[in-house]
Parts: C-alpha cells; sequence; structure tokens
C-alpha cells in the first residue's frame, strides 16, 4: 500500500488561507457557494488537500468553479492566468513521450497528471472555464483527448486567442515550451 500523501499542519494552514483569499477575491468563479462548504470539505480530506497543494506548487492557482450536482463535490480547477508555469514543456502521455527519437522532455501531461492527483481538463470543461475569465492568451493547455482521436496519434490542446477559445490539435509526441496543462480535482 501507498504512503498516505498529507500535509505538515503548517502547510495546511498555510494553503488554507490562500485558498480562502483565492476564492474571496474570485466570486465570480462560484456564486452561490459559502467557503466554510469548502473548507469542511477540504480538511475532512487530506489526501485531497495534498493534491490541491500539488496543483499550488505547479503553478496551478486552484480555485472552486462549482459543485458537482450529484456529488455535492467541491470542483476545483487550475485558474492560473497562464498554463501552469511547471506543468509545461511535456508530451501529452507517455505513448507520445516514448514516440520521440531525441530531446525528449522530462516527462508527459498525463503522468504528471497522475502523480498530482488531478485529471487534465476536457474541452467542454476548457471552455466552461473560459466563461470564468481569460486563460491561456500566451500560453496553450493539453486537454483530455478522446481515445478516437488518441488512436490516430493525436491529441487536442486549448487556447485563448483574438477574443475566441481555440482548440487544436497536434501529435502526441510533440511540446513546447508555452503548453502545458490545467486539471481538476472533486471533493
Amino acid at each position: 500500500m501507498g504512503k498516505l500523501k498529507t500535509l505538515t499542519a503548517s502547510l495546511e494552514k498555510t494553503l488554507l488561507q490562500t485558498l480562502k483569499e483565492r476564492f474571496e477575491k474570485n466570486n465570480n468563479r462560484h456564486k452561490d457557494i459559502d467557503w466554510s462548504l469548502v473548507q469542511k470539505r477540504l480538511e475532512f480530506n487530506k489526501e485531497k488537500l495534498w493534491t490541491i497543494h500539488e496543483m499550488e506548487r505547479t503553478g496551478g492557482e486552484p480555485d472552486v468553479v462549482g459543485i458537482d450536482e450529484k456529488t455535492g463535490a467541491c470542483l476545483f480547477f487550475d485558474c492560473a492566468a497562464e498554463s501552469p508555469s511547471a506543468r509545461r514543456s511535456l508530451c501529452y502521455d507517455r505513448e507520445g513521450l516514448n514516440s520521440r527519437k531525441e530531446l525528449k522532455p522530462a516527462n508527459s501531461a498525463k503522468d504528471m497528471a497522475d502523480e498530482i492527483g488531478i485529471e487534465i481538463l476536457n474541452e467542454t470543461q476548457y471552455r466552461f472555464l473560459q466563461t470564468l475569465g481569460k486563460f491561456d492568451s500566451k500560453t496553450s493547455s493539453w486537454l483530455n483527448t478522446p481515445s478516437y482521436i488518441r488512436k490516430l496519434g493525436g491529441a487536442i490542446f486549448g487556447d485563448f486567442r483574438f477574443n475566441t477559445v481555440f482548440v487544436y490539435h497536434n501529435g502526441a509526441g510533440s511540446y513546447y515550451g508555452g503548453r502545458g496543462f490545467r486539471g481538476f480535482v472533486a471533493i
């Protein structure tokens, strides 16, 4: 069995304060959601709190963007203005990474998301995020790619240019300094 991923009391306190300040500053992202509900869910689930810390540590600036209607879980998305800084220059997945003959990046977006404990945003989630602000106006983010595209060797990514959300395709083995990935976790 793997080691339980938890934070020290000091890190937990600091993270909760950071999340609360971000929550209060960005009310448009979570209208009609009370911080006390969010805090209780975070304090109850220490392993997911560790995941939120990893999102923060890698530059994601996680924030609540809604409540799952079926489960009541708080949905945290990466809300950094640009693709998270410590999650860039990655191939889409392990297969894409392994397909590179040279100049391989250190990791893939899918593998890093698994390590952090998050899922990569899909196109629908990415377009929803873009209704809450302007994200990726200088960078781009890999998106969870449908299997029928992935089977053909491709992967999709999105960005925000010319006041429009664009979704594009690329080979899964490609990587760029300005392309990372955004994720989410339900708590």
